[in-house]
């Protein structure tokens, strides 16, 4: 029987720690670093921390925890993660740093060790640029918190193995994950396809209907949490970067950045971390009259992306609805959305929106076969 994998993991923040524990705690050994020592020195307390909770409550026993924090192995730099099959980075989301992380790595372990990206923002194919062993490279893109959140984006680019991405498949899969293969495309499949959920409620508030309005109406779809809402609970300033970076990256008006969001940050109403928001700190209010109209344009404009995603290749539409239902919590996928409203629905509803749409939003609602 061949030994089981060892996991190297970079990086001891919030997502770094989460991952490390998600192998422990189904038994591989990990080695993790970070490069700032208090957060090495900490980390095992900073785990037992985030574990006992569960102990208290009986929802795991003071043996488990005890057998996770022993698979975890600090170690003092990245050189001592010579051993590992399989590492994983949540440093710094900048490329230089992550080209320059493992470029060192590549200095210390063997050609068969994985090296996988947990970023949610930058091309694959641009940090493997300039390696060796370029093939050995992978996008492997978790969620936070990534103990508690199921869905791990798996991303290939073109010169990644087959043996790299089946290691990487199956470890993450026996610790629990369900994992998703995806394009290494900006934003992913959950980070894009997610953007109009946003962006259209943005552009309802700029027509002049309320944040209550347009939340209420997607909680009577089904949703557990409004678009609105759901920016005060990241933060309109995370909401914010991340359109401006699909924006960036893909220059086209299904990305538009609405002023409203801008103005949100500019003012300092974050959300929930500022105590003022879109919403926070009220509650929705009833739904509208036409709160199916809303919910209807929304996921009309879901499944919109969602195709045009589809068209581009690397991806089926059974795993777009997965991501957005696992990823986001939705009640349905956006393909599934568009199934229960009829593709017909689906297609008067963007013709509407295109012909209505301003000057600077034209071509925004254009489907991809348009």
């Amino acid at each position: 029987m061949m030994p089981a994998p060892i996991i190297g993991v970079v990086g001891l923040g919030t997502m770094g720690l989460g991952i490390a524990q998600v192998y422990a705690a189904a038994g591989f050994k990990v080695l993790a670093t970070d490069a700032h020592e208090p957060a090495r020195l900490n980390a095992l307390a900073r785990l037992r921390a985030a574990l006992e909770p569960r102990v208290v409550k009986g929802a795991m026993t003071a043996a488990a925890l005890e057998a996770i924090v022993a698979n975890l192995h600090i170690v003092g730099s990245p050189e001592a993660l010579g051993a590992a099959n399989l590492i994983i980075e949540a440093i710094l989301e900048t490329l230089p740093a992550k080209q320059s992380l493992f470029a060192a790595l590549e200095a210390v372990v063997s050609p068969e060790t994985v090296l996988a990206t947990n970023t949610s923002s930058l091309s694959v194919t641009a940090i493997a640029g300039g390696l060796k062993h370029p093939e050995r490279v992978v996008g492997l893109h978790f969620f936070n918190p990534a103990p508690v959140m199921k869905l791990v984006e798996l991303i290939a680019h073109p010169d990644t193995t087959k043996t790299a991405l089946t290691l990487t498949r199956d470890v993450t899969e026996t610790a629990g994950k369900i994992v998703i293969a995806c394009p290494d495309r900006p934003g992913f499949i959950v980070n894009r396809c997610a953007r109009p959920f946003y962006g259209e409620a943005l552009a309802l508030l700029d027509e002049g209907r309320s944040a209550s309005d347009i939340d209420a109406a997607m909680l009577a779809a089904g949703y557990r949490i409004g678009p609105l809402s759901l920016i005060d609970l990241i933060g309109a300033d995370i909401n914010l970067a991340a359109t401006e970076s699909m924006q960036t990256a893909m220059h086209h008006p299904r990305y538009h950045v609405f002023t409203a969001l801008k103005s949100q940050v500019a003012a300092g109403r974050l959300g929930r971390k500022s105590g003022q928001g879109f919403v926070f700190p009220d509650v929705p209010e009833a739904a509208p009259k036409d709160a199916a109209d809303i919910a209807l344009r929304i996921e009309a404009t879901l499944a919109n992306e969602a195709a045009w995603l589809l068209s581009e290749g690397g991806v089926t539409a059974e795993g777009i609805d997965k991501a957005l239902k696992l990823g986001l919590n939705f009640p349905r996928g956006p393909f599934e959305a568009a199934a229960l409203h009829g593709p017909a629905q689906v297609r008067m509803t963007l013709e509407r929106l295109e012909a209505a749409a301003p000057s600077h939003l034209k071509t925004r609602y254009l489907p991809p076969s348009a």
